[in-house]
């Protein structure tokens, strides 16, 4: 029976070798009957500009190239890849899909995204989102020379990891509100995102759900759907 992968926040790093042996070994598993992979968001732990690729980086592009020979790959930007270009996903065979994409997964209305623009509680982390997200600040910071990128985005990522240590539980996961205005806008009756590390099936009034996709940290999460069957799953490390 045919089926639809869906990952998220691997966060891959060349410091986390067994991550990305994992998801190699995930990807060697899945040769037939899958219609598609999903990521959504955070592939990597930091992506500072595609000519600044790291050697593992150009590993896993030809690794996911191979992949995409049989089966399309479709990646949605998360906050710490959001300036992954075009260059690099050519590289990897995958289709750069906007930050909400709706598809038909065998005949339900389904809304797919990272999950970050949902945690609307996070008044700080919305307007830097709102602020990274403007043309002409993506035009500046990859015109920039390359050391400095990379500094900027050390700072960042290590500003982030502090902030977020000081931040409730409640904050720091989806807002009930903003979940419903966007299935009610998209008309949809399914919701898969990752970005809290929180994997869940959740159901959601009017018989719709809401499913989050796992982080990679520890061990691998993957979500599988069929026409007849919805699977959230974690992969082990080790073989």
């Amino acid at each position: 029976m045919n089926y639809t992968l869906f990952v998220g926040d691997l966060h891959l790093s060349a410091d986390r070798p067994d991550i990305a042996n994992a998801f190699y070994r995930f990807l060697d598993n899945h040769t037939e009957n899958c219609d598609a992979l999903y990521i959504l968001g955070d592939l990597f732990e930091v992506w500072v500009g595609d000519d600044i690729a790291e050697a593992f980086a150009l590993e896993l592009a030809q690794r996911l190239k191979q992949f995409s020979s049989h089966t399309p790959i479709y990646f949605i930007h998360g906050n710490r890849d959001f300036l992954l270009g075009k260059k690099y996903a050519q590289l990897a065979g995958m289709t750069l899909l906007p930050e909400v994409h709706c598809i038909d997964l065998y005949g339900k209305k389904t809304v797919l995204l990272h999950g970050d623009s949902l945690c609307t509680l996070d008044k700080a982390y919305q307007r830097f989102r709102r602020f990274r997200n403007q043309a002409w600040a993506k035009f500046i910071y990859n015109h920039l020379p390359k050391k400095q990128r990379l500094a900027i985005a050390s700072k960042l990522r290590n500003k982030s990891q502090q902030g977020n240590q000081q931040k409730s539980y409640t904050i720091m996961d989806v807002e009930q509100n903003a979940v419903a205005e966007l299935i009610a806008q998209t008309e949809s009756k399914l919701m898969i995102h990752g970005h809290t590390h929180r994997p869940k099936i959740h159901q959601l009034p009017n018989e719709c759900q809401r499913i989050v996709v796992g982080d990679w940290y520890d061990q691998g999460s993957v979500l599988t759907i069929s026409a007849t069957d919805t699977r959230l799953e974690t992969l082990p490390f080790t073989d």
